[in-house]
């Protein structure tokens, strides 16, 4: 069994270099038959990722956060169009959100996150893949796509140096209430169904939790074949101060101005405004006009 091992050392605010060599000396305490490579720029682990399935490794072990995890998969997925040729993904989260960790259920230490890499039991999980004007290629995403408030606020979480993880997601929210966000007017359609109406926001959920703790699909399921979205239409600021806990304790579908669906493909158009977007925490656009998401149901072999 060989391993390929994708480490950044930007993630987590920069924490996480100091923790590579205790992930080092733990992989080795397992005996198994690793390479570990530090990524240096923005897309690089896809790269790195894409070149280790196509030299033949069987485990593709990402290190960092939510977006290294997201480069690390798009890799794997870009590198066969049959998924029983890509190797599997193992995931070492040690970044901001670790939000994909979470809906895997798997514990957010180094320790376990080896132990479940050198058992190698596997499982199957589903993928999801957006295409919009500005991005033709299109992306795959593991946990969430979000489009609007949450996407404009992870712009501004980026730009926060201190606190990590949570609190700087919810200092950035309350940042968007009272500075930024307007929302566009959006037409949704799914299944036959079409919406039309200015936007707060629109999560498509695999996993339960962005942002390290705005739980926005606390019933999602990532291997069920379906989407769990999110959909709130805008509302005054007074309003979006008394929903941002309903989101972190996960209760906003008793809400009014919420829509919890379930769909495996959706089409969004602008008619005013644009739309920011982000994929398991990474903005891939910022003013798109036009996407097209859909799920690929196990499409993706997963340690853990």
């Amino acid at each position: 069994m060989k391993y390929f091992v994708i480490a950044n050392p930007a993630s987590g605010r920069g924490k996480s270099a100091e923790k590579i060599p205790l992930i080092e000396e733990t992989l080795r305490s397992y005996a198994l038959d690793f390479q570990l490579v530090q990524t240096n720029e923005p897309g690089h682990a896809i790269k790195l990722a894409e070149q280790a399935a196509r030299e033949g490794y069987d485990i593709v072990v990402a290190v960092g956060g939510d977006g290294t995890i997201n480069e690390v998969l798009n890799g794997i997925m870009l590198s066969y169009p049959d998924s029983s040729s890509r190797p599997a993904l193992g995931i070492i989260s040690i970044g901001t959100g670790n939000d994909l960790a979470y809906g895997l259920e798997q514990e957010q230490n180094i320790e376990t996150a080896c132990k479940l890499i050198a058992k190698s039991t596997r499982r199957k999980i589903d993928m999801g893949h957006i295409v919009t004007d500005d991005l033709p290629e299109g992306r795959y995403f593991a946990n969430g796509l979000g489009i609007g408030f949450d996407a404009a606020g992870g712009i501004l979480a980026e730009k926060i140096k201190w606190p990590r993880g949570f609190l700087a997601y919810l200092i950035a929210a309350l940042q968007n209430i009272f500075l930024y966000y307007q929302a566009p007017t959006l037409q949704i359609i799914m299944d036959g169904e079409t919406i039309e109406m200015p936007t707060l926001l629109i999560s498509v959920m695999n996993g339960r939790r962005i942002g390290g703790g705005f739980m926005t699909a606390p019933e999602a399921f990532i291997d069920d074949g379906l989407f769990d979205l999110c959909i709130a239409e805008e509302v005054s600021r007074p309003r979006m101060l008394t929903l941002l806990p309903r989101f972190v304790q996960g209760t906003q579908f008793n809400e009014p101005e919420v829509q919890m669906k379930r769909t495996n493909k959706l089409q969004v158009n602008v008619l005013k405004g644009s739309m920011p977007i982000h994929t398991d925490g990474e903005i891939i656009c910022s003013a798109s006009k036009k996407a097209t998401i859909e799920i690929l149901p196990l499409s993706l072999e997963i340690i853990g």
